[in-house]
């Protein structure tokens, strides 16, 4: 069964038998999908991540049908009617919904009008008016009329019963009705009477219609979360009089009173069964595209997020604005450690704008504070310019930083833990601030819905949601590497093969032991086995530490390797590193192993050019437009600097420095067709872009890049 499902694998993504089958055993071997994309290449091709889990999702979906069939074929079995030829067409059927379609006729069901009619002996009646040959058909009702049936019209209903049940259960009706909603069902909406008031931000939806194969994930995902509220009435439907006329065609063959019985039954199949069972599973089906779409746009959109560019380990301050309560300012040293923090009150009501000029001074002084990150939320653009109009003794950059679910962390467990001494303010600031550091270090903290990222979260299956994200934050926490030495628990808890204990036990040896000094030494961790060290080593880093490749993406498994070439070269390791002739004189061939081809070696010689290099870019200094600061400032062609603060799949929203961010629709990304807007723009990317609209009674701003 394995090899069939490899196979079937294989073919579905286009991808080599042999490559899905080593990819399958290194996955059921334990193998995390970061460790096999970057450290087994020669076993899967050179398969990259998102190939490697389409394979596991393909193989799991596989093995789902696997076992319903084996539901299937046992609860037939146990009716007695499991056929040799039934049996076969099962173990061939690998289409969901073509097997619920075979299983149907055998479903256990309810108490049903169909089952109600059989039950007064209806069912050879139903037989013969399916016929179409009999024209007195009333009069062999008649026989069917006993103590349980108490007239002809009775005998005659139950038996249309039976047929539009049986109707119900072809394959045949069933397909058919499925082509015209798959060619021309069409979804549509209406407001619910009396929530014109209450559902005003869906009055786009109150009177909408659109073919179904047009409709967009977004737009599905509103119409769904609107009906959910009680807003809108939504409803998915073909031509109705098509369908049944095409029924009709291979059901009704004749023109006699059998013929339209059959008719009549046919029509209340459709209504009453066969139409609301396909609405429903297209209604599925749609929502489901809809959902892998918007996880897709929020995975990508949480990937490019954490993979923002780091300041890195500076001392930094991080001010989380405010007007009443005052600005809280925190300072912290080049590891992210809280040193100082107090609130400040340069703004309404207080406007003690000089003595907080006094008081950054003297901390930027005292703390030797390298850079100011200030939070994006109430009083931001005020406090940037406040930072801005203070003269310090040295250079200072400040940066606006995105401070998006902040106050999700602050009220969190893990920051009581961090900071059980201070109150929520002040866990936001240092989280201001530390994003600014290390975005990735920092975001892992807090749930990816919360970041600010991505549209309809809350209305896609959750599920899926928190797997998407979880492996996004995955891969891109193993694609940058981790300090051992430094990494929170949270941090550490992404890290390949290691998992909430593991990295809570790590967190503890440091406690306990001090800083590892190699990564041998993490099997002194508890409970560090050597397939879990196998899978993490690679993507943790030891800087300064005893062994030089210790603080690269080279993996120990091969650090015998990196010697023997070292030796051969008549140099030393770090000698290796450091010197790009020796490395340029190096023959790769020489080394090339069963295990170990030349995908792995040029890794290898990589790394060796940029050991313990941070992979993300260098992040650049922004500035909003001083004279624009809320809505009434816009008009219509002004040319303003912006910051991409979410891209969905109708285009992107930009923060132009008002409290609103503009929407760049996908029409105004580009003077050329653009299928992704991610084709064009990134997330946190500085663009500069022309205000098209303001509407001020909805708050929205519609921009354009085609300036």
């Amino acid at each position: 069964m394995q090899a069939e499902l490899s196979k079937r694998v294989a073919t579905a993504l286009s991808i080599a038998e042999k490559q899905v089958a080593r990819t399958l055993e290194l996955l059921e071997g334990g193998a995390t999908i970061p460790f096999i994309s970057r450290y087994r290449k020669e076993a899967t091709g050179g398969l990259d991540e998102v190939q490697i889990e389409n394979i596991r999702n393909a193989y799991d979906k596989l093995v789902e049908t696997v076992k319903r069939k084996d539901t299937i074929l046992s609860a037939i079995e146990a009716q007695g009617k499991l056929t040799d030829g039934l049996k076969q067409r099962i173990a061939d059927c690998w289409d969901t919904t073509e097997l619920e379609d075979i299983y149907l006729p055998y479903k256990p069901k309810r108490r049903t009008r169909a089952e109600i009619a059989r039950q007064k002996g209806l069912e050879p009646l139903a037989t013969l008016i399916a016929l179409q040959r009999e024209t007195g058909i009333r009069d062999i009702a008649r026989r069917y009329v006993t103590g349980q049936v108490k007239d002809v019209d009775e005998a005659l209903a139950g038996a249309a019963d039976i047929l539009a049940e049986q109707f119900n259960e072809s394959e045949r009706c069933r397909n058919s009705v499925r082509q015209h909603f798959r060619r021309e069902a069409v979804i549509t909406s209406k407001v619910v009477k009396g929530k014109e008031e209450e559902g005003a931000k869906y009055r786009d939806y109150f009177d909408f219609s659109e073919p179904l194969r047009r409709c967009s994930s977004h737009r599905l995902l509103a119409l769904r979360r609107g009906e959910a509220e009680g807003i809108l009435r939504v409803g998915i439907s073909p031509d109705d009089e098509a369908c049944v006329e095409s029924l009709s065609r291979f059901t009704v063959k004749g023109k006699n009173e059998s013929s339209k019985i059959v008719g009549q039954a046919l029509s209340d199949s459709y209504k009453r069964l066969i139409k609301p069972s396909i609405e429903t599973e297209f209604a599925s089906a749609s929502k489901q595209k809809a959902d892998d779409e918007a996880i897709r746009v929020f995975a990508q959109n949480l990937h490019q997020l954490l993979l923002a560019p780091p300041l890195g380990q500076k001392r930094v301050m991080g001010i989380d604005p405010g007007f009443r309560t005052g600005c809280k300012v925190v300072c912290l040293d080049a590891q992210g450690n809280l040193l100082h923090n107090e609130t400040i009150y340069p703004h309404p009501p207080r406007n003690e704008y000089a003595q907080a000029q006094r008081k950054l001074q003297k901390l930027v002084e005292q703390y030797d504070v390298q850079a100011i990150a200030i939070g994006n939320g109430t009083a931001s653009r005020e406090t940037e310019s406040f930072v801005q109009s203070v003269r310090f003794d040295r250079p200072v950059q400040a940066f606006v930083v995105s401070e998006d679910g902040a106050s999700i962390y602050s009220a969190s467990k893990i920051a009581r833990e961090e900071f059980p001494d201070y109150d929520v303010t002040v866990r936001g600031a240092v989280s201001i601030a530390r994003r600014l550091m290390d975005p990735l270090a920092e975001l892992v903290k807090i749930d990816p819905k919360s970041i600010g990222v991505g549209q309809y979260q809350h209305d896609v299956d959750q599920t899926k949601l928190k797997e998407s994200l979880n492996r996004t934050v995955e891969s891109c926490v193993n694609a940058v590497g981790v300090n051992l030495n430094t990494a929170s628990r949270q941090l550490l808890t992404y890290v390949s093969g290691l998992g909430p204990q593991l990295a809570q036990n790590i967190v503890d040896y440091r406690r306990e032991n001090g800083p590892f000094h190699t990564r041998r030494d993490l099997m002194g961790v508890h409970r560090m086995g050597a397939k879990a060290f196998e899978q993490c080593a690679g993507f943790l880093r030891i800087p300064g530490g005893t062994h030089p490749l210790d603080n690269t993406a080279v993996h120990p498994e091969r650090y015998a390797l990196v010697e023997r070439m070292a030796r051969d070269a008549g140099a030393s390791v770090e000698e290796l590193i450091r010197d790009k002739e020796l490395r340029r004189a190096i023959h790769l061939d020489r080394y090339v192993t069963d295990d170990c081809g030349l995908p792995t070696l040029h890794d290898i010689m990589d790394e060796l050019d940029k050991p313990g290099r941070d992979p993300r870019d260098t992040i650049k200094a922004f500035a909003f437009d001083p004279d624009v600061r809320t809505m009434d400032d816009l008009k219509e062609g002004m040319v303003l600097p912006g910051i991409v603060s979410n891209i969905t799949n109708f285009g992107c929203f930009v923060d132009i420095g008002v409290h609103e961010k503009g929407l760049v629709h996908i029409s105004q990304l580009a003077d050329r067709y653009v299928a992704d807007p991610n084709d064009v723009v990134s997330l946190h990317q500085q663009v500069t872009v022309k205000v098209l609209q303001v509407d001020k009674e909805r708050k929205r701003i519609a921009l354009t890049l085609k300036i």
